[in-house]
């Protein structure tokens, strides 16, 4: 089978899961109820949310550009902004095509003839250190669960933060190598995206007048995280909406609320993606400067 056409397949099996994962959740809740509290929204809040969501983005270019410039790639920050812009684009929406850190390897090698491998493994790491955050931050919202089996395990869980740092410090250093320089200032950065997205989530649950048990729901939203990295849907549509609707039942949330969370983070993640499609037309021009971002 030729590559291209496994491709087209692999998108369509993509396809398939996120439809039958969006399907099984709204045959599991009450439809009418999440379309009347998206509909109840407090639009106020839901552009605080987006301002959060947005400034997250940037933190993450921004780091990210720390890795180009490594790699002796002074890439400006402005040019890193449209080729991270156009990325998210790629990403979500043209599933099929290019991948979004595909296609900053291709174009960075093509117009700065940077290595290639020295590219992936910038884009690799770069993306590890935010699981990594993501994990640090759901295992410190874990402590404050009122659930038995976080009280139980409440040492354990602490234990496992210094213990996902090692080991992305020795992974970083011993296998993928390139921004072992910057890891501390990577993993700094990596933490504040993911706390800006907690914020965003904030207030989306001030948005649809959630006033109780919000580390519980902010919990579920940092695995929903996590979880959505799988490469098995389409922009993780459909694994984050299960993760709510299964986290809530677990932890004895209402499912309609959490739920009606995750379309909100998802329409918010898509919005501002589909501004990347001006890069897609006008393809930005990438200059170097001679000072770090």
């Amino acid at each position: 089978m030729e590559v291209r056409s496994k491709k087209r397949l692999l998108t369509l099996l993509k396809f398939l899961v996120s439809g039958l994962l969006i399907y099984f959740v709204i045959q599991k809740v009450d439809f009418k109820s999440i379309v009347d509290i998206l509909k109840t929204s407090n639009v106020g809040f839901l552009l605080l949310a987006l301002g959060f969501f947005i400034l997250s983005k940037w933190i993450a270019a921004f780091r990210l550009n720390y890795y180009f410039h490594d790699l002796s790639l002074p890439l400006s920050h402005q040019s890193n902004l449209k080729l991270y812009g156009l990325g998210m684009f790629y990403n979500l929406f043209l599933p099929g095509g290019i991948g979004g850190d595909a296609y900053k390897a291709y174009i960075l090698n093509k117009t700065f003839k940077t290595k290639t491998k020295s590219l992936v493994g910038s884009l690799f790491i770069d993306r590890l250190s935010g699981l990594v955050a993501l994990y640090i931050l759901a295992t410190v919202f874990a402590l404050f669960l009122d659930h038995e089996y976080a009280k139980q395990l409440f040492y354990v869980i602490i234990a496992s933060i210094p213990l996902s740092v090692m080991v992305f410090w020795f992974f970083n250093k011993k296998v993928v190598k390139p921004g072992f320089a910057i890891l501390w200032k990577s993993l700094g950065l990596s933490i504040l995206v993911q706390a800006s997205q907690v914020v965003s989530v904030l207030f989306i649950l001030k948005a649809i007048s959630v006033d109780t048990q919000h580390t519980a729901y902010l919990f579920i939203f940092l695995i929903s995280s996590i979880v959505s990295v799988l490469p098995i849907s389409i922009g993780g549509i459909g694994l984050r909406e299960v993760t709510f609707l299964y986290g809530a039942s677990y932890l004895g949330l209402d499912e309609q609320v959490s739920v009606s969370i995750s379309f909100i983070f998802f329409s918010i993640q898509a919005l501002v993606s589909l501004f990347g499609i001006y890069f897609h037309f006008r393809s930005p021009k990438l200059t170097v400067e001679n000072q770090q971002p």
